[in-house]
């Protein structure tokens, strides 16, 4: 008989529940639990609602190798499927398919009576404790337990072990860009070098600049703190530039990628050729040109 899963929110009810998942020191092992069953791999079948849809080709290789080592200790949690004697996996799909992959005939389960609502609780809590998660995954899976299941903060904090503050700096992320969220996604800004970018008023050029200069998290939250200069009013600036200056000007700018400004002084005697560079790249690049040998 599958046993009803209590309804409480994400206090006790939950964090009861998710004990199942999660293996404990001294517990019973999987053959000695009353609670669990062995189940053919093929009677099992994913969650179509599962919240995670992509599972890294390494970590499945990783798992398979540990399965076929050890087998699988940590029971699946399932509810049962339309089909009679199949199984709907709630949390263990990458278990799944390890086992698939490492050709085990049987998993234990442990057998829920779940509605839709619970089902897709657990799978975004399950997804929200992976030790590989990103922290914008993280965030988003915070903030579905807020928006859809009217959890708090601390709620979640107390359920999930998290620190408040924790769950509050990650949501904090969901504030920026989607394009500065992808680079995080993509790994190619932290979590650190983000939340600096919070209060920026164009986090989207900051981040780029953080990301080719190769700053630091310190660097990054001097950077957003740092005043924006706005640039003078050319009405200002006048310039008694001739057109010869001017066209000289332009053609030194386009052969070498940079703001060139030339100014002569009013004697005619000398003046000055101004290069203005926006990355440490194109600093090299003037260096480079500049020590050239002739």
């Amino acid at each position: 008989m599958a046993r009803k899963a209590e309804r409480k929110g994400l206090g006790r009810g939950l964090s009861a529940l998710l004990a199942d998942v999660e293996p404990v020191a001294g517990a019973q092992p999987v053959s000695e639990r009353r609670d669990v069953q062995r189940v053919p791999v093929e009677r099992l079948q994913p969650n179509p609602d599962q919240p995670r849809r992509q599972f890294l080709e390494s970590d499945l290789e990783d798992l398979t190798r540990s399965v076929k080592e050890k087998g699988v200790f940590q029971p699946l949690i399932v509810r049962k499927a339309e089909k009679a004697e199949h199984y709907q996996i709630v949390a263990g799909e990458r278990r799944w398919r390890a086992a698939q992959r490492a050709k085990l005939h049987e998993l234990p389960v442990i057998v829920l009576d779940l509605d839709d609502t619970e089902v897709l609780e657990l799978a975004i809590i399950e997804n929200i404790q992976r030790a590989d998660l990103n922290a914008v995954e993280e965030a988003r899976g915070y903030r579905q337990l807020m928006d859809r299941f009217g959890h708090t903060q601390e709620k979640l904090a107390e359920a999930l072990g998290k620190s408040r503050s924790h769950i509050a700096n990650l949501l904090r992320l969901l504030n920026l860009p989607d394009e500065v969220l992808d680079l995080v996604l993509q790994g190619k800004l932290s979590a650190g070098h983000a939340r600096a970018l919070v209060p920026a008023a164009d986090p989207m050029a900051l981040a780029e600049k953080i990301i080719t200069e190769r700053m630091s998290v310190r660097q990054a939250e001097a950077l957003a703190k740092a005043p924006v200069v706005a640039p003078e009013p050319r009405a200002a600036r006048p310039s008694g530039k001739d057109a010869d200056t001017k066209m000289l000007e332009a053609d030194l700018s386009a052969a070498m990628g940079l703001r060139v400004a030339i100014d002569h002084r009013p004697d005619g005697t000398g003046g000055s050729v101004k290069l203005t560079y926006t990355s440490l790249d194109q600093l090299d690049e003037i260096c480079r040109i500049l020590s050239k040998s002739h």
